[in-house]
């Protein structure tokens, strides 16, 4: 089922800020160069306003979808970025102070979305960096609470559930739709960036559970949580289920499916683990990330349409032809270039 894609008009709450764009004055630019052929007319970076009028307009205003297309890569470098997220956590909390580790962790995490939110168009490496960041911060803040304050997995992860549905609440009420493919003003991708925080955190905390608490350890968590993982996919193909809910459904399960695989190979063996070192898995991690975002930068695969022009689709129903869209995309075909250049000349 297609998600219900709201008018401009109603994306944007508030009166004034309606009128202004009724009158034209938040319309999208449509002469940028680049990335026209994919919907994502946008310029590359945005000055963030720091005046409150200014801010409240910025916030609600729209433009080019910022988050990625779900493809068969998204969640290859999805999963990889949450390995990374619990083996970097780890190896940062035993070789510096755990305080300083957690610090670290939230200023890079405030950058990382910083230059996420200038960018006016969706870019992979800022992108998945922030990704990437969240996962090392969302790590260390499940962490803490066990670890240092001593809540139970099982009650953290029951906190971070109650802070996700609350986010969800949210989200769905002010902007009628949790859709990925509806992304396009700073307020909605606040909230997606809020929910990502969340699901890390609670997807640490469930892995953990199962590992610790249920006494499962790392290979057969693995496990239950890749047969998990098919759960949407399987919903989706072969059911119909909503496909929004069967995409977060699968992002939360991203988490502790890719914390388990990181404690499984670094690990040491006396404690379930291959013992290759937190350290190491993470230096793997990162080349093998690095390759897979370069690859998508360079082809501009996981750029999304226009939200108007978007398919609708959370992301498994993709998932069987992303060789074929590549090629499409790389090689237009001659009706479509015929089609464009009789548009340039009648205009």
């Amino acid at each position: 089922m297609e998600p219900d894609r709201a008018h401009p008009a109603e994306i944007v709450s508030g009166a004034d800020a309606q009128a202004e764009l009724r009158e034209g004055a938040m319309a999208i630019p449509t002469d940028y160069t680049g990335l026209e052929a994919r919907g994502a007319v946008a310029p590359a970076a945005q000055a963030i306003p720091k005046d409150r009028d200014s801010m409240a307009s910025w916030f609600l205003r729209r433009g080019a979808l910022r988050v990625p297309e779900i493809t068969v890569y998204f969640w290859i470098v999805k999963g990889l970025s949450t390995a990374i997220g619990e083996s970097t956590s780890d190896y940062s909390v035993h070789v510096i102070n755990p305080y300083i580790a957690v610090i670290l962790g939230f200023i890079f995490f405030v950058v990382a979305i910083i230059f996420q939110f200038r960018m006016a168009r969706y870019n992979a490496w800022t992108y998945w960096s922030a990704v990437v960041m969240v996962g090392v911060f969302g790590t260390m803040c499940a962490d803490v609470l066990h670890v240092v304050i001593g809540v139970p997995y099982i009650v953290s992860t029951i906190l971070f559930a109650t802070i996700l549905a609350v986010l969800f609440i949210a989200w769905g009420r002010m902007e009628l739709t949790l859709s990925i493919h509806a992304i396009d003003t700073p307020r909605r991708e606040a909230f997606y960036w809020a929910v990502v925080v969340a699901t890390f955190a609670m997807g640490t905390a469930i892995g953990d559970m199962t590992a610790y608490t249920l006494h499962l350890g790392y290979f057969k968590s693995l496990a239950l949580f890749a047969l998990l993982f098919a759960v949407p996919i399987v919903g989706g193909r072969l059911l119909h289920l909503n496909e929004v809910f069967t995409f977060w459904f699968a992002y939360v399960l991203t988490r502790p499916l890719g914390a388990s695989f990181a404690d499984a190979l670094g690990k040491p063996t006396s404690f379930g683990g291959m013992g290759w070192g937190a350290g190491h898995v993470s230096v793997a991690l990162t080349v093998i990330i690095a390759v897979l975002v370069a690859y998508l930068a360079r082809t501009q695969l996981e750029v999304q349409l226009s939200s108007s022009a978007s398919s609708g689709r959370e992301g498994f129903a993709a998932w069987s032809e992303p060789v074929i869209r590549l090629l499409a995309d790389d090689q237009p075909s001659t009706e479509a270039t015929t089609h464009g250049a009789s548009e340039e000349v009648s205009g």
